[in-house]
This record gives C-alpha cells, structure tokens and sequence, in this order.
C-alpha cells in the first residue's frame, strides 16, 4: 500500500525559520500549507516556491480562526515577530501571536488530530542567573520591561501548549531556539549578525554594546531546523533547547565578521539596552541524548554562506 504523503502547516512560513523549515519539508516528501501576514516575513523568502504543486499559501494573520479543508498531520507554530526591533515596534502584535494565535494553531492541530511543533526561545529564561541555560531553568525575565512583550507571549505559548498537551491529550513539542544565523535574514531586524555582517561590508564602524564582554552562541540555520525536525518526529512532550554551544563575547564575534569579510571597518562601543542578556549558552544534553543531535556547520563556514547572502543586499 501507498503511504499517503505527509501533510504539514507552517506558521510564518515567510519568515527567516519559517522558510527555511518549509524548503525541508518539501525535500523530505511533505505537502505545505504556509501562512504568514508579512508583518515581518517577506515574499522574497518563498519565491523560488511559485509553481510547486506541494506548496500552498494563504496570507492570513493566525490570530484569526484558522480553517483548512484539508487533512493536516503537523503544525509547526512559527509565527511571530523575533528580533528586538520588530517587537519594539509591533509590542501587541507579538503578545497576541503569542497567545491569541498560539491558541488558533494548536486548536488546528486539535481539530485535525495533528501534531503540534511551538517554536519557542532562549528569551524565556530571560537575563539568565543560570549558565549554562538547561530547560529546568525558569528564567529571570523582566515582565514590564521593553523586552517582556516577546519573552511573555514565548511563555504564555509554552504554557498553553502544555495545557493542550495535558487536558486535550494534543502532541506537542516545544523547541527553545537559541542564536541562529543564515541567509534570509532581514539585513536591519536589529540582531547582532546582521548589523555586524552589514556594517562590516560598508566599512561602517561595527556597533558594540556595553563592555563587548555579553556572550551568545551561533547556530548555523541548516543544523538548527534539522534538529526542530527530529524533535516534531521524536516522542519527547517537553522543552528541548536547541543552539550551538560554543560561546562567543561580542568583541570576538565582531572579530570573526571583520576576519571572514576581511572589513577595514573598527569596532565601537555603545551602551547597553535594558535587559540584554550577558549570557546565552544553551544546554545541549537533551537534545543530543533524545534526538541525536548537535550542529554541524562550524561557524567559518555558515558565515561564509551568510555573508554572501548579504553582500547583495547591501
């Protein structure tokens, strides 16, 4: 007999992750049904998709009741606002995608019997006073700070995804996605990658906050949404972190862009946003003993893939 072909719903199927993660599915045999409003995702992301008869999109906001007339067995919560930027202009866009679409898209997956991915963050442990960060860890987060409206909808989601998991028996996953990079990135959403990668390539000083000393790790796009697609297919109900842990300060990450650009550029200093975390480093147990997984790109080659993208944006 014929196994009927998979069938999967994206949220934010236009975004940076979102796009990415559709490109897989579709290599991997599945049907698509991508939604996405373009509040911060772009037609430019799913373009090369025109004409695939495995790829259907529907321009909806998903805080609007979600109805498909046809079989679903996966949807992949993506849908939101997710730098700094973006959800310092649209603050009540990203708690009600949160919340208010959160509860569409997993009542879409309750509706269909289907199986339900939340892309969750590293923003909901906050400014971590736990390093490196394991999914026991509940976080330190500012709730009225400029930053709250993102990290608190990421939370709000994770606990409505285990409600639904609990009380209507719906199979859910949850991914903590840390730091990741790649082509498709909007070259201003206002993440250290971009900003430095363009700044570097216009010989513009690169901008560093605070003391340069706060770190984060990188993980290259590639390995991140393969380690998203085992957790959907792995048994594994609770959060799983999944980022790169080798850890960076800014002031060497800067280095690493002016070294791969080979940039005349310098670097500056300014001072620190409020709430910006000094430590992100996630830990990876989890996700290397349940999924078999830890990244593989090093980070000279995922930026030279990045950078190249971005010399023709720029």
């Amino acid at each position: 007999m014929k196994r009927k072909q998979p069938s999967s719903v994206v949220t934010g199927a236009a975004g940076f992750l979102g796009s990415h993660l559709t490109d897989l599915l579709l290599a991997r045999g599945h049907k698509v049904i991508g939604i996405d409003n373009f509040i911060t995702g772009s037609v430019d992301n799913i373009a090369h998709l025109g004409g695939n008869p495995d790829f259907k999109f529907i321009q909806q906001d998903v805080t609007e009741f979600l109805f498909l007339d046809a079989p679903v067995d996966y949807v992949w919560h993506f849908a939101s606002p997710a730098s700094p930027v973006d959800y310092l202009e649209f603050p009540i866009q990203t708690l009600k995608v949160g919340s208010l679409g959160t509860h569409k898209a997993l009542g879409l997956a309750k509706n269909k019997n289907a199986r339900f991915l939340l892309a969750s963050t590293s923003e909901i442990y906050g400014d971590p006073l736990v390093h490196p960060q394991t999914e026991e860890y509940w976080g330190n987060v500012n709730t009225i700070g400029p930053r709250g409206c993102y990290d608190e909808a990421k939370r709000f989601a994770e606990a409505l995804t285990m409600a639904y998991h609990r009380e209507h028996k719906v199979k859910t996953r949850i991914v903590r996605i840390f730091n990741t990079y790649g082509p498709r990135m909007r070259l201003h959403d206002g993440r250290v990658v971009p900003a430095f990668i363009s700044q570097a390539l216009t010989n513009k000083p690169i901008t560093v906050f605070g003391d340069g000393k706060q770190t984060r790790s990188f993980c290259y796009v590639s390995d991140l949404i393969e380690g998203i697609y085992r957790l959907m297919l792995s048994d594994y109900a609770l959060p799983v972190n999944i980022g790169n842990p080798t850890e960076l300060t800014m002031v060497q990450f800067a280095g690493e862009i002016i070294h791969a650009t080979k940039s005349r550029t310098k670097i500056v200093f300014r001072p620190l946003p409020q709430d910006d975390p000094k430590q992100r480093k996630p830990d990876i147990t989890k996700a290397r003993k349940f999924l078999k997984w830890e990244p593989q790109v090093p980070l000279a080659a995922g930026l030279k893939k990045t950078i190249a993208y971005f010399r023709d944006k720029v």
